[in-house]
């Protein structure tokens, strides 16, 4: 298997296990599984979508077996992916791949485009319940400064792919003399825990606020801490470069927009409410529509 979402994988493993497959069962999440049966008799293979309901972009999860990605066939299942995707009401399609795999050149085939870079590191030593420092969790109070945080540290391209809004704010905070420094979001799963940290560029030894950073994580219970750090941060992985940390391959973080954004041209304008007097309605009429079931 091929995993595509590494914020999956690394929380809880292969999405074919038994754990995962339960997963599914989810209301929250919506999945879809999609099989291509090539028609030169070479072997089937599949890959899967998940999109969290309410969720601006859905996500590529995995193709399996880990050979797809060498058919020639591979774009068209994509597409067909992306076709479920819209079905959902997806803005975008998001995918994770290393950038010499096949499955990177399929994707670009298939109107992917890239939009950052990233590393992995991962932490397996020990947390401390009691760390010293300034990390703490978030709370609804801290919603503007992470915020704005954010909207510095995050170039606008990606903002609207992946926006940070109040319902993620599920991280810890880092301040000092009352000023927020950093925000690191935290993902919980049964394998590992992620931790995306978000740094001001200007903030001072940045190398001494990621190791408290992986000192406070809570919750650890001997599972390891996968720590990203995205292109637009590459100055933090020379401070990383002096831990004790394992670091995986350049992987490419991908987008395939399923819908486009225009601004409107003049504003929409009502004459009855500009004027100040209504004007009679037309009857409501009931109108019955069908919805498609989307791809089979």
């Amino acid at each position: 298997m091929l995993p595509l979402d590494s914020i999956l994988f690394l929380t809880r493993g292969e999405t074919l296990g038994a754990g995962s497959l339960l997963s599914h069962l989810n209301p929250v999440n919506a999945t879809y599984t999609g099989v291509c049966v090539p028609e030169d008799g070479l072997p089937t293979f599949l890959g899967q979508i998940r999109y969290p309901l309410g969720s601006r972009s859905a996500h590529l999860v995995y193709l399996a077996p880990r050979s797809a990605q060498e058919s020639p066939e591979l774009p068209l299942l994509i597409e067909h992916l992306t076709t479920q995707a819209g079905y959902w009401g997806a803005y975008h399609l998001l995918a994770e791949v290393e950038e010499h795999s096949g499955a990177f050149s399929a994707l670009r085939q298939a109107a992917f485009s890239i939009y950052a870079w990233q590393r992995i590191w991962k932490h397996s030593g020990e947390g401390d319940e009691t760390p010293e420092g300034n990390w703490r969790p978030a709370n609804p109070l801290d919603s503007v400064a992470v915020g704005s945080l954010y909207q510095s540290v995050v170039p606008g391209l990606v903002q609207p792919v992946e926006a940070l809004t109040s319902s993620r704010l599920r991280g810890l905070v880092c301040r000092r003399q009352g000023e927020l420094l950093a925000y690191a979001d935290l993902v919980y799963g049964p394998r590992g825990i992620w931790v995306q940290p978000f740094i001001h560029p200007t903030t001072p030894d940045a190398a001494g606020l990621l190791v408290d950073l992986l000192r406070a994580v809570p919750h650890r219970r001997g599972r390891p801490v996968y720590l990203c750090v995205r292109s637009y941060q590459a100055w933090l992985e020379s401070a990383l470069e002096e831990l004790d940390l394992e670091v995986g391959p350049r992987q490419a973080v991908l987008v395939k927009h399923l819908a486009v954004t225009k601004r409107a041209v003049q504003p929409l304008r009502v004459p009855a409410l500009e004027n100040g007097h209504a004007e009679p309605t037309a009857p409501l009429v009931h109108v019955k529509s069908t919805k498609s079931d989307g791809p089979a």
